[in-house]
């Protein structure tokens, strides 16, 4: 009934990295090649390591069928244990999810990926004993709650002890020194307003904080000491507009607390308020985004929706799935949230770039919604962000600094299913909707963001694998942690090296970007007055005498609204009619679109699109045979090769005959 391929009894050893260790392993195990619905396959052993499951055929020790885009640490057959979503038995033809002991031991084992892979194994041909070994250990190594030190983040790190960590810090800021934020606030030309500073040294102040941040300039030193009083993450400069107008996020003030807090905080408030209210600070807007936008318990069921779309079991399975495609799609309201989203930041791009206002975000803690809109707007609102490196320490900046709870959010560890949420692939989502209407803007791929969100579930990498900078740190320096040649130091995912060769990294950038030419002096002013021109549109009339004296009637309304009561009107301060966002955005669209200044995303309907390449690569059904954009994307990179090699032989030959 199966056509069956003799295993061949020769021993497959599995690729180890420095501390993998190897826990569990099942010979003669059948895996199926899931096209068809034929029983096709291969037989090989299953193993399960502290870091990965892999599955080892014949093939995979020869070279001859290299991929052209592979990845080093994880193959095609690899499974890092972050990477596990569901892990599912069939008993008689029937699925049931696998969690915890086990009584009876499944004849089929199906794993779905997090990265979205599906591998189904037949344990029919397997030693009963090592079916057992095999399978507890899988669901236990993925499944059941761990600490954080049993990551194997740790393993790695203590074993391969030459890792300097030094990659690439001439390109990606990492802002873990107070000479980062400055450097940012004076590219950003935020340092006229707003200074970094070092108040929270060794944590002094605050856990939440990062070591360095930047506030108003006019705020004292024992002022920024009041911090850990309020315990809030409070008033956190993220980025400047060439105009002046700033970016801050806060976090709000917790709802249950007694008098004498609230009063605390409220005379803090006060005192950051008129001192931010005074020229030279421009008018302040505040956006409470827990009330703006969807909650992350509503991300998270959205996702769970979307995804189970990609996870297929079979070719029926995809067909039977196609026909009801746009409905299903629809109902997952996944791809709303995401419009609903790149529509936030384009108001509050509106507020900094037309109406010269600070915009103030507000959240919970600050660490999530607060990152993606923090992160879009200045996607499209700076080039710099655009580039491969902006972009990689825009992130380092807003979410891994931060303080984004990547451990808690990607449920690392299956300690708390609540508190999961895709905030980051939300993100990564967003940019990619900016990437594909406008691939010449970005110097990064799509092959890139689909390579971040596999990073994601790669424990090798510190990058992803902690909740704040303060757990980061005290998890590195215990004594525990010393290896021979002194305290080792994490890897970051931003060197790309460690993952891919050059050929390989080589899609990762993209060949068309339109690079920003470099003007000489008696251009510079035309093009930057064309840039003002073309953005500052007539402002329909409001009533803008009130606004200057607003902060000393509204002081009062606003701290109530952020302590926690009720969340008035006031807090989306629509004093500019509704309609003034409508102008913005088509009057932007109108317009040519110039690479290298504001970006507005298209939001209408059908432009939000599901991001293909990251979603459906695992489809067979769903690839289009030596076409699609990976293949033009090669077509173009060997092309690229061809100029280049072309240039370097009209050069020599220039050289020649002088």
């Amino acid at each position: 009934e199966i056509h069956i391929k003799e295993p061949i009894e020769k021993e497959v050893k599995p690729h180890l990295l420095p501390g993998e260790l190897l826990l569990c392993e099942a010979s003669t195990v059948y895996k199926y090649i899931q096209e068809d619905g034929s029983n096709r396959g291969t037989y090989g052993k299953l193993v399960c390591t502290n870091f990965k499951i892999a599955f080892l055929d014949d093939d995979s020790a020869s070279d001859d069928n290299e991929p052209q885009f592979k990845n080093k640490i994880v193959g095609e057959n690899d499974i890092t244990l972050q990477c596990v979503d569901q892990i599912y038995g069939v008993y008689d033809e029937k699925k049931k999810l696998l969690t915890g002991q086990l009584r009876k031991y499944p004849e089929k084992l199906i794993i779905y990926c997090k990265d979205l892979r599906v591998f189904h194994f037949c344990l029919r041909y397997t030693k009963e004993e090592e079916v057992k070994r095999i399978v507890s250990g899988i669901v236990h190594h993925s499944q059941t709650p761990k600490l954080l030190k049993r990551l194997f983040l740790f393993s790695y790190a203590s074993a391969a002890p030459n890792n300097t960590g030094k990659y690439g810090r001439n390109q990606t800021v990492m802002f873990d020194t107070v000479e980062d934020w400055r450097d940012e606030l004076e590219r950003t030309k935020g340092n006229v307003k707003y200074k970094a500073v070092t108040t929270n040294e060794g944590y002094r102040v605050s856990q939440k904080l990062p070591l360095y941040f930047v506030v108003p300039i006019c705020i004292s030193e024992e002022f920024t000491n009041f911090y850990h009083l309020v315990n809030v993450f409070l008033q956190i400069w993220c980025w400047s507009c060439h105009n002046g107008a700033a970016l801050l996020k806060m976090s709000a003030f917790p709802k249950e607390q007694d008098d004498s807090t609230s009063q605390m905080q409220k005379a803090f408030l006060d005192g950051i308020y008129k001192t931010i209210s005074k020229p030279p600070y421009e008018l302040l807007k505040t956006d409470d985004l827990s009330s703006s936008l969807p909650s992350l318990q509503d991300i998270q069921t959205a996702y769970t929706r979307f995804k189970q779309l990609f996870l297929i079991d079979n070719s029926t399975d995809f067909w039977a799935t196609d026909v009801k495609w746009f409905s299903l799609l629809e109902s997952t309201n996944w791809l709303e949230i995401i419009r609903r989203v790149l529509k936030k930041a384009i108001e509050v791009a509106e507020c900094l770039e037309r109406q010269h206002t600070n915009v103030l975000l507000i959240e919970e803690s600050a660490t999530d919604l607060c990152c993606v809109i923090s992160s879009l707007v200045q996607v499209m609102m700076d080039s710099y962000s655009r580039t491969k490196s902006g972009f990689q320490s825009l992130i380092q900046k807003e979410w891994v600094i931060g303080g984004h709870g990547f451990l808690d959010r990607c449920n690392h560890l299956h300690k708390n299913d609540k508190e999961e949420a895709p905030v980051f692939l939300l993100l990564l989502n967003c940019v990619w909707q900016l990437v594909q209407q406008y691939p010449p803007a970005f110097e990064f791929t799509e092959t890139y963001l689909t390579v971040l969100s596999d990073s994601l579930y790669v424990p090798i990498f510190s990058t992803f694998f902690f909740n704040s900078q303060h757990q980061k740190d005290t998890n590195t320096s215990g004594e525990s942690l010393k290896t021979q040649s002194g305290p080792f130091r994490f890897l970051t995912v931003w060197d790309w090296s460690v993952q891919f060769d050059p050929k390989a990294q080589a899609f990762l950038n993209n060949p068309l970007y339109a690079e920003k030419p470099k003007p000489d002096k008696s251009q510079r002013k035309t093009t930057r007055f064309k840039h003002q021109r073309q953005l500052s549109l007539p402002l329909t009339q409001t009533k803008s005498s009130t606004k200057r004296g607003f902060f000393r009637e509204e002081t009062d309304h606003l701290i109530k609204n952020i302590l926690g009561k009720r969340i008035g009107k006031f807090i989306n301060s629509s004093d500019e009619p509704p309609n003034s966002f409508r102008e913005f955005y088509d009057s932007w669209h109108s317009k040519p679109v110039d690479y290298h200044g504001l970006l507005l995303p298209s939001i209408d309907g059908p432009e939000i699109k599901v991001w293909a390449q990251r979603y459906l690569r695992w489809i067979p059904e769903a690839q289009l045979h030596g076409g699609g954009t990976i293949a033009t994307a090669a077509k173009i990179l060997d092309l690229m090769e061809e100029v280049q090699s072309l240039q370097v032989k009209m050069d020599e030959k220039h050289s020649q005959a002088i």
